[in-house]
């Protein structure tokens, strides 16, 4: 059974983000392109709540595990 599907504003909300569709592509354009050997939840820009809740969310396959994977690829691209 699925929750809520999430989007990436409610992502950046829940991490204390400025969660506009503004701030968000700044944030994305501002932080990538994010090395292929660095872990999203390890990338220095997080702080260690934010690192814990993307691994976290990941590691259990969450409701907000989806919208994570795509901020990951966001920031890759």
């Amino acid at each position: 059974m699925h929750g809520t599907v999430q989007t990436l504003a409610t992502l950046f909300q829940q991490l204390g983000l400025e969660h506009d569709q503004a701030s968000i592509e700044r944030f994305i354009q501002q932080h990538s392109p994010l090395p292929d050997d660095c872990r999203l939840a390890d990338a220095p820009f997080w702080d260690k709540a934010q690192a814990d809740f993307l691994r976290q969310q990941l590691l259990a396959d969450a409701d907000w595990a989806e919208v994570v994977d795509q901020l990951n690829l966001s920031l890759r691209g």
